[in-house]
């Protein structure tokens, strides 16, 4: 076993803290979902598109930081650049760092690929600027999530079909609802019910484009995907002590239940997949903060 000196771990800690790598499950389910929308392909090819996804997300993960040194160094000091774990210059540089590599890795695949890799870069970048200063973040952070999914669409055999921007859609109203959940946070103001609502529609989409015994499967795994909605909005809305940051933990992994709903009728091997996804968010989340 490799013994590490305590001033590494400590530094290693503080780069997975930045990346809130705990949530790369939910890339990678992402990546899976348009991917299977697609009609699959190479295994191969969906490895690299997650190793570039994943790139991108880390990279937009360590800039957010960077751009909110000022906000964290007022409201949140326990973060890693205003307790001096590492400097702002190195966030910047390792964030524009990883998402270069991302695109780098999106060139392999078709223009319209890397088309959408630019797409996400752009909106990451947009959402890291604004995001405190702007009432429609979560819009914007939805842009993300449906860029991404529609980037893993166009590594598959068919493209970006039109199952896969439905998806995709859905995905993006299921962001807006957990943003603004996480935004209140940051707020400190009060939480209203309507937002949640976006939460659900990956459920409407699903009861929309299912028939026979594909219909009969997404009713089970919409119930599945609501029951865990209801758990993670009971501990802001029912308890007794209001806790925000759990309910968005759950809303987090709660994206690989809305992908396996997405992809309704595929295998139970690939459906097995998505569970352990959603498990493995689960357990990082015990060691890694997911917000």
């Amino acid at each position: 076993m490799i013994h590490l000196p305590a001033d590494t771990r400590k530094y290693l800690r503080t780069l997975l803290v930045l990346g809130r790598v705990s949530n790369l499950p939910t890339v990678w389910s992402n990546c899976l979902a348009g991917w299977l929308l697609s009609d699959g392909g190479s295994v191969g090819g969906l490895l690299v598109l997650c190793i570039a996804a994943t790139s991108l997300y880390v990279g937009g993960m360590y800039l957010n930081d960077a751009f909110d040194v000022e906000f964290d160094r007022l409201n949140r000091k326990e973060r890693p650049i205003p307790s001096g774990a590492i400097s702002v210059g190195d966030v910047w540089g390792y964030g524009l760092s990883w998402l270069a590599l991302g695109l780098v890795l999106m060139c392999f695949y078709s223009t319209a690929s890397l088309t959408l890799a630019v797409c996400l870069v752009l909106s990451i970048l947009l959402y890291d600027a604004i995001h405190k200063a702007v009432a429609i973040s979560p819009v914007i952070m939805a842009a993300c999530r449906f860029f991404l999914l529609l980037m893993a669409a166009s590594v598959g055999r068919d493209g970006v079909t039109g199952l896969s921007i439905w998806a995709a859609f859905a995905l993006a109203f299921y962001i807006v609802g957990l943003s603004y959940v996480a935004r209140s946070e940051s707020n400190r103001g009060p939480v209203r019910y309507w937002p949640c609502l976006c939460l659900l529609m990956p459920i409407f989409l699903a009861w929309l484009v299912n028939e026979g015994s594909y219909k009969r499967q997404a009713i089970f795994m919409a119930a599945l995907l609501l029951a865990w909605i209801l758990r993670c909005l009971s501990h802001t809305f029912v308890s007794a002590e209001k806790n925000i940051p759990r309910t968005v933990s759950g809303l987090l992994a709660g994206i690989v239940l809305v992908d396996l709903l997405a992809c309704t009728g595929e295998s139970v091997a690939w459906a097995f997949v998505f569970v352990l996804l959603f498990a493995s968010a689960l357990i990082f989340q015990r060691y890694i903060p997911a917000t």
